[in-house]
């Protein structure tokens, strides 16, 4: 999808100046140029470009407010001074996976004062020898080349740190609550506390087939009993016929 077209997708019938943050990462740029971005993004703070074909940064807008930039697999290999006059606010840029081969072309960020945080990593600068003394005292102002600080301390993840406070903010009772009440409910049905709609069924039916039972047995009893009177029935009309043939001989 053309840069252009994704970033008109990505206003979600917002104004330009309402974004706050831009993704528009594996969109096609014209001609390794930038588009579709206007000076109308006066909020943008935060502005993903990566691997969309750049080769310049020279049609890149005023972004005053914009405080990260990712521009990481790329084509870039100089116009950096761009970023100085266009978003001078920046505190975080990476430029990993692009073109950039000598400290001269990161040089032209040394007007980028407040400039915290630079990732060169997949780029052919970061074989030179003595690259990251080299790059720490070009630009100072840099806190972090690639992740770590000149003592190899790393970066702080400042997106873990975002969920960690949302999870201490906005987090609910914890397991042990959930456990305890789980237990309390499994106490109570077991000590007869009400029943559910379902063992009450079951109960009903157990009901129904003992009735049932009942009713087979007394019907077979009945038989027997029956069968039992007509026999002896039988038995005594017999025995009856036999005393008359005496009396009668």
């Amino acid at each position: 999808m053309a840069m252009k077209k994704r970033i008109s997708l990505e206003l979600r019938n917002r104004s330009p100046a309402e974004v706050v943050e831009l993704v528009v990462d594996n969109s096609r740029s014209a001609d390794g140029e930038v588009e579709g971005l206007t000076d109308d993004f006066t909020g943008l703070e935060f502005l993903s470009m990566v691997n969309v074909g750049l080769s310049s940064l020279a049609k890149l807008p005023p972004l005053p407010k914009l405080r990260k930039l990712e521009l990481s697999d790329n084509n870039l290999s100089g116009s950096l001074e761009t970023l100085s006059e266009k978003c001078p606010n920046l505190t975080y840029l990476n430029l990993s996976g692009n073109k950039i081969k000598e400290l001269s072309n990161v040089e032209a960020l040394q007007n980028l004062k407040s400039l915290q945080s630079l990732d060169l990593f997949n780029c052919e600068i970061t074989s030179l020898e003595d690259y990251r003394e080299s790059v720490f005292e070009l630009l100072p102002q840099v806190t972090y080349l690639d992740g770590f600080d000149q003592e190899y301390n790393e970066a702080p993840d400042s997106e873990a740190d975002d969920e960690d406070e949302d999870g201490e903010d906005g987090a609910g009772p914890t397991g042990d609550y959930d456990e305890e009440d789980e237990e309390e409910e499994d106490d109570e049905g077991s000590e007869g506390g009400e029943v559910g709609p379902g063992f009450q069924v079951s109960r009903g039916e157990q009901e129904d087939d003992e009735d049932e039972d009942d009713y087979a047995e007394e019907e077979e009893e009945e038989e027997a009993a029956g069968i039992q009177g007509q026999k002896r029935k039988r038995d005594v009309d017999d025995e009856g016929e036999e005393d008359d043939d005496e009396e009668d001989d």
